[in-house]
C-alpha cells in the first residue's frame, strides 16, 4: 500500500479537482484561493542606439484600480533600470535592495555594475523564496558588454532577449511585439511600438478607451 502510494505519476495531476468541487457544495460561504490578477503591463524592447522600458501606471486592488500614478520603473544605477510587475510592495522592496547592493558593489570596486550582475542578484533573491515573492520583472540597460534586456519570473528563472512583456496583458503586449519588432529600430520607432504594446495590454484587461496619460 505505501509503496503505491508513493509511486510517482507523470502529466498533469487533476485529483483535487472533485474534492475543491465538493468542499464549495458543502461549505457555500467557503473562499477558495484563486489566481492574483495584478492588472499590470510592463515591457521592453532593445532598440539600435538602447534599451527602452515601459510600464502602465495602474495599481489595482482586486478589480479596483486603487492607483492611476503607480511608479513602476524603479533605478537601479545608472544606465540600468528595472520594471516590476505582481505585488507592488515586493516589486518595490525587492529593487530598493538591488540597487542597495549596486551602490556599495560600484564603490568596492570602481566599476559601474553590469546589467547581468543585477539580474543575477535578482534571480538568485526570487529562487531563495520560491515565488512567496510576487515580483515578475523586466530589466534594461546598457554596460560595457551593450545593450541588454532581462525577464526575471517570481520562482527566479529568467531570459535574455531582444523583446519582452510581463504582467497580466502580457499576451496582448507580446502580440504586438512579435508582429512588429525589427532588429535596429529607431528610438522613435521603438517608442511608439512600446507604448501601442503597452496599451493593447491595458485594453485586454479593462475594454475600455484608454488615454495616453496613463502609459509613461
Amino acid at each position: 500500500m505505501l509503496k503505491t502510494a508513493l509511486q510517482t505519476q507523470g502529466g498533469f495531476s487533476f485529483e483535487n479537482c472533485q474534492r475543491n468541487s465538493s468542499l464549495e457544495r458543502a461549505l457555500p460561504g467557503l473562499r477558495v484561493p484563486h489566481a492574483l490578477k495584478t492588472g499590470t503591463t510592463i515591457a521592453g524592447l532593445v532598440f539600435r542606439d538602447g534599451v527602452i522600458l515601459g510600464a502602465d501606471t495602474r495599481a489595482t486592488n482586486d478589480s479596483v484600480v486603487a492607483d492611476k500614478s503607480c511608479e513602476k520603473i524603479h533605478f537601479i544605477a545608472p544606465k540600468i533600470y528595472c520594471c516590476g510587475a505582481g505585488v507592488a510592495a515586493d516589486a518595490k522592496m525587492t529593487t530598493q535592495m538591488v540597487a542597495s547592493n549596486m551602490e556599495l558593489h560600484a564603490l568596492s570596486t570602481g566599476r559601474e555594475p553590469r546589467v547581468a550582475t543585477v539580474t543575477r542578484i535578482l534571480r538568485q533573491t526570487l529562487f531563495r523564496y520560491q515565488g512567496h515573492v510576487g515580483a515578475s520583472l523586466v530589466v534594461g540597460g546598457v554596460d560595457v558588454t551593450g545593450p541588454q534586456l532581462y525577464s526575471v519570473h517570481p520562482h527566479g528563472s529568467y531570459s535574455r532577449l531582444p523583446f519582452t512583456a510581463l504582467g497580466s496583458g502580457q499576451d496582448a503586449a507580446l502580440a504586438v511585439l512579435e508582429d512588429r519588432f525589427q532588429p535596429n529600430m529607431t528610438l522613435e520607432a521603438a517608442q511608439g511600438l512600446l507604448v501601442e504594446a503597452i496599451t493593447a495590454g491595458i485594453l485586454e484587461l479593462v475594454e475600455e478607451t484608454v488615454q495616453t496619460m496613463e502609459v509613461e
